[in-house]
């Protein structure tokens, strides 16, 4: 991403760099990353289980001032929310790559500075992709099944036949920092890379993999299709009824970007009548729920959204987040500001 001053160089929607930044804290953080923040802006914690914007409003309103809110993937910021928050706030922290929860078009009428984390979590969602990928490859929730029920009588050359990824093609959706990495990981089992991106990649980049023009190509060439794009109007609903009839039979489907990449019943079709083999998902549409139907297919390997959820990870998107507010403040450049 392109580092930039604040409004192309105006400090204008920036505090007074001679004072300490004060921010509030919308979301909950491992006490590593609060302690951080703590020490590098005033601070202020939401408290309670109610609304944290509530709060916000509440403290505004009894003379409490804040510059910035943190907040994450569990604290929407649409039209709403954005337009109710009180009119000192001048930036909003997503402790988040995706900026999908976030009205950018309301927060750029309200002139607000929007920061993410890029990059500093990208290795933990690859490894996640990989462990996605194994755990559908060989049948992890049977397995683990198996076990936990008590009822595993010994080895035998008949059980839980699962399928090896060397010499098989992984094809990925969304070639950006996250797919490149699962890329090199996967190129470790010595899989196939094919890839589909918005453009391709330049012809001697050390991943190796095949352009596909479309998804539909994609699958109709890969053993694995791997998510791992934004969810845009374009690719919402992308994984249909229509791409699953046009994927090679076999094909196990990993989703690590965003639930609504998937129409639930398309995918839950597919698995259950076996054109599509497994799926590993670490992502719903409208989680915390998720289709119960899921729960009831033995070839579905699933993890709560965990994808970033190393200490690396966590630390690393704090210090990010910490670091842009602290430039923007100063007006430097700011290379995870988004808008």
């Amino acid at each position: 991403m392109e580092s930039r001053a604040c409004n192309g160089g105006s400090l204008s929607d920036v505090p007074d760099a001679s004072t300490r930044l004060s921010v509030f804290i919308a979301s909950r953080f491992i006490d590593e990353v609060r302690a951080e923040i703590s020490s590098a802006f005033d601070a202020v914690f939401a408290e309670g289980e109610g609304d944290p914007l509530d709060e916000l409003d509440r403290r505004s309103r009894a003379g409490e001032h804040f510059d910035a809110v943190f907040f994450s993937l569990d604290r929407a910021m649409g039209t709403d929310e954005i337009r109710r928050l009180p009119e000192d706030i001048r930036a909003l922290a997503t402790y988040s790559v995706g900026t999908d929860h976030i009205d950018l078009a309301t927060a750029a009428e309200r002139g607000l500075a929007v920061f993410n984390t890029p990059g500093v979590l990208a290795d933990s969602v690859a490894e996640n992709a990989i462990f996605l990928m194994l755990g559908a490859a060989r049948r992890a929730t049977e397995n683990l099944e198996l076990l936990r029920s008590r009822a595993w009588s010994g080895w035998k050359p008949t059980q839980i036949i699962g399928r090896q990824l060397a010499g098989r093609t992984l094809g990925i959706l969304g070639m950006g920092d996250i797919g490149e990495r699962i890329a090199l990981r996967a190129r470790a089992f010595r899989m196939e890379i094919h890839y589909c991106n918005r453009r391709p990649l330049p012809v001697d980049h050390p991943v190796g993999a095949q352009y596909r023009e479309s998804a539909a190509a994609l699958v109709a060439d890969c053993d694995v299709l791997m998510l791992a794009c934004p969810s845009t109007p374009a690719t919402r609903g992308i994984v249909d009824e229509a791409l699953l009839s046009a994927a090679r039979p076999g094909l196990i489907v990993v989703n690590i970007a965003r639930g609504d990449l998937v129409l639930d019943d398309a995918l839950i079709a597919a698995l259950s009548d076996g054109r599509v083999w497994a799926a590993g998902l670490d992502v719903f549409a409208g989680e915390p729920r998720i289709d119960e139907r899921y729960f009831d297919l033995p070839n579905v390997f699933m993890l709560p959204h965990i994808g970033s959820s190393t200490i690396e990870a966590r630390l690393g998107m704090g210090r990010i987040l910490i670091a842009g507010l602290t430039a923007w403040l100063r007006g430097e450049p700011v290379s995870n500001r988004v808008a």
